[in-house]
């Protein structure tokens, strides 16, 4: 697998590559505007000493050429040239003042003229009858400018050192919650629910850091919900079992009569079958394969048909059982089989926590609502919305009523969600809970 840099030395080149690119830019625009401002600067100056020269110069012609003498002994020492048209040479300073008009002149000329490749700013000025020119090569200037650039060079070098540091204590900064988070993620991995990411850092920093800590208490929730689960199911298997193998012990020992036993283990078997293949059910729910034979059918048939089981169960109970039916039928689209598999669930489930007495109600409109409804104690108004949850009441309820393992209500849900319906709970008009099954026609 590639190795992935960190988020610091990305943040580092990410600083570095700015500051390149604003070294760059600026560099490039201090080094136009040097040039340009040098010259400016030197042809300026230039053109003052020429102005200052020509003042100086004496009325007459000798006078001029002494003075102009002396005056080129003085700017010869900064690197400048004065060339009359009487002076003149083959030398290249003369051959810029002569191409920019020396001769010429009248009155005052700032030009820059280009002679064997070497740039020349030239002043020209016509005074006392005598034209002279000051002549100052370019080249004096760029070398000015490049220790001005390379000044400043060594300024964004130093820019971007500093841009690299910044970035690298920036990065470091931001990728130590990051880092911490990590590591209470890896922990969480190995099993550990106790432990909690620290909030800190900038807004989306923070933000990973909820996320992990939701699901850190959403992990160690639902973990001890399934824990409550097993133990609950654990504890239905373990019923059946027992009975059986008391009874079966006791057939053994001749203690109870062969037939009393074989029916009681007969009916703890079936019982264990039952919770069996329900959590086969659900387990096998969410698959793909698990496979509904939907057609049109009529409810009204298949509540008559669980009506007459119930009935004589209820009164095996003491239950008072009743049913609410329409006159015709109500056809919708279900698997018959898994629909009455979700109507035995129901009333099952009403029977065991419905009191000697209480009625059990099993009701059908025309419009293919369902209901099972029952007079016994009810849920907590709060408690309704997680009827449906794996095990959720068994943990509640488990130590003051009667209940199941959860795994039946779960299952209803869900084959009544894949048959394309909705399945509800909610308090009964009889005094205990009602359980709502709606079906698409």
């Amino acid at each position: 697998m590639r190795r992935r840099s960190s988020l610091a030395a990305r943040i580092t080149a990410v600083c570095l590559a700015v500051a390149g690119v604003a070294v760059l830019v600026a560099g490039v625009v201090a080094a136009s505007l040097v040039r340009r401002t040098g010259e400016d600067v030197l042809q300026r100056s230039l053109s003052a000493q020429a102005d200052v020269v020509a003042s100086q110069l004496d009325a007459t012609g000798l006078g001029s050429r002494v003075g102009l003498a002396k005056v080129a002994d003085v700017l010869r020492g900064q690197g400048i040239s004065v060339v009359t048209a009487r002076l003149a040479s083959d030398g290249a300073a003369s051959r810029a003042a002569l191409e920019a008009g020396l001769q010429r002149a009248d009155g005052s000329v700032s030009v820059k003229r280009t002679v064997a490749g070497q740039e020349y700013l030239v002043e020209i000025r016509g005074a006392a009858g005598t034209a002279f020119a000051l002549v100052e090569p370019v080249q004096m200037a760029r070398n000015t400018q490049r220790v001005f650039v390379r000044n400043l060079l060594l300024a964004l070098g130093a820019g971007l050192l500093v841009a690299a540091v910044a970035g690298l204590v920036l990065g470091r900064l931001l990728a130590r919650p990051l880092r911490r988070t990590a590591g209470v993620a890896a922990t969480m991995s190995q099993g550990r629910r106790d432990l909690r990411a620290p909030v800190e850092g900038p807004a989306e920093v923070a933000e990973v850091a909820n996320a992990v800590n939701e699901l850190s208490a959403a992990l160690q929730h639902s973990e001890s919900r399934q824990r409550e689960f097993l133990l609950s199911v654990s504890h239905e298997l373990r019923t059946p079992l027992t009975a059986v193998r008391g009874f079966a012990e006791s057939l053994v020992d001749g203690v109870v009569p062969p037939a009393e036993a074989g029916e009681t283990i007969q009916r703890e078997s079936l019982r264990l079958e039952r919770l069996v293949n329900d959590l086969l059910d659900l387990a096998r729910l969410g698959a793909d394969e698990f496979r509904l034979d939907l057609a049109s059918i009529d409810l009204g048939e298949t509540v008559r048909s669980a009506a007459e089981v119930w009935r004589v169960r209820c009164e095996q109970a003491g239950v008072r059982f009743s049913t609410e039916l329409p006159a015709g039928p109500v056809h919708v689209v279900a698997d018959p089989r898994r629909l009455r598999q979700v109507l035995d669930i129901l009333a099952e489930n009403a029977l065991r926590a419905t009191p000697a007495g209480a009625p059990i109600v099993l009701s059908l409109n025309a419009s293919g609502v369902l209901q099972v409804r029952d007079g016994g104690p009810g849920l907590a108004p709060e408690d309704y919305a997680m009827a449906f949850e794996r095990g959720a009441l068994n943990a509640k309820y488990r130590g003051s009523r009667p209940v199941g393992s959860g795994v039946g209500l779960a299952l209803a849900h869900g084959l009544v969600t894949r048959m394309g319906g909705t399945i509800s709970a909610g308090p009964a008009p009889e005094g205990g809970a009602a359980f709502t099954v709606s079906l698409a026609s």
